[in-house]
């Protein structure tokens, strides 16, 4: 049966709702609610990938601690299996503070040690069977890359709010045959995806939040979607969905407008709960 095979970062996330970000001086803040879920990026695609119906092989790091257990609960109950994730001692904890309109401060309160061994990825069972290969921002992903270019498959690659300078993001977007990102750091994002695009990227994206996405494909075209109408509950996962959506509608064969309006509607869905995809909603009460 084939995947989509995912290799990144899983964690345990705290998160605090505020009303304003917190300033750089002693203060006090209520915080206007707050609660713990699963939380990373390769989470949050294989949860609304599976949603979507695919088949998901997740590649993270997760340590034997609580939080690892909590995440492990929180996959399985999605629907997610666990026989590919990595075992370690330590699990990844995030503290996210949260404002309502989407601002974020992460604060990493443990990273998991790197495996024994060196071989965090078997191409013959991880990437044989799938359909499409995610690698995202980790030591994994980038420990990844020589095994996902020998396996043919097509690389999609989120490159998160990258600025176009920092250098670890660097392989993956050489490495890539489509790429995400958001607007969040970007000066011109029409110019760095058509960078992209002739640098090799079939298919490159950008997202701006409420204010949609714009894309630009192997032939020059520029497309746009807006955000799709939704009661935003919490952002985060969001961006993951977008992907996601636009990364199944691609692989089902829709062309570049329809990808994005179904990334569009995936994203939605994620905005409507509280923890990275409604999936959860039943599993973490």
């Amino acid at each position: 049966m084939s995947c989509i095979a995912i290799v990144g970062a899983v964690s345990w996330n705290t998160l605090v709702l505020l009303d304003d970000l917190p300033a750089p001086t002693p203060h006090m803040q209520f915080a206007r609610g707050d609660w713990q879920t699963l939380g990373g990026t390769s989470a949050g695609k294989s949860l609304a990938l599976t949603a979507l119906g695919r088949r998901v092989r997740l590649r993270a790091r997760v340590g034997s601690d609580a939080a690892g257990a909590r995440i492990c609960a929180a996959l399985d109950g999605a629907g997610i299996g666990l026989e590919d994730l990595v075992a370690t001692r330590i699990s990844e904890r995030h503290l996210n503070l949260m404002t309502p309109r989407g601002e974020r401060v992460s604060l990493y309160l443990s990273t998991p040690e790197p495996p024994a061994n060196d071989a965090l990825v078997d191409p013959g069972a991880l990437f044989s069977d799938a359909d499409a290969i995610v690698l995202d921002l980790s030591d994994e992903g980038l420990a990844a890359i020589p095994a996902a270019r020998a396996s043919g498959r097509p690389i999609w690659v989120d490159l998160h709010d990258w600025d176009g300078v920092q250098d670890f993001h660097r392989p993956f977007l050489d490495a890539a045959h489509a790429v995400l990102c958001s607007a969040d750091r970007l000066d011109d994002t029409a110019a760095f995806l058509r960078s992209c695009v002739a640098g090799g990227v079939a298919l490159a994206v950008c997202t701006s939040g409420a204010e949609g996405a714009i894309a630009i494909d192997a032939s020059g075209e520029l497309y746009t979607v807006p955000a799709a109408p939704v009661d935003v509950v919490d952002t985060n996962g969001a961006g993951d969905a977008f992907f996601a959506g636009v990364l199944d509608a691609t692989l089902g064969g829709a062309a570049v407008q329809a990808a994005l309006t179904a990334g569009a509607l995936s994203a939605a869905a994620a905005l409507r709960s509280r923890h990275l995809h409604p999936l959860l909603d039943d599993v973490l009460v």
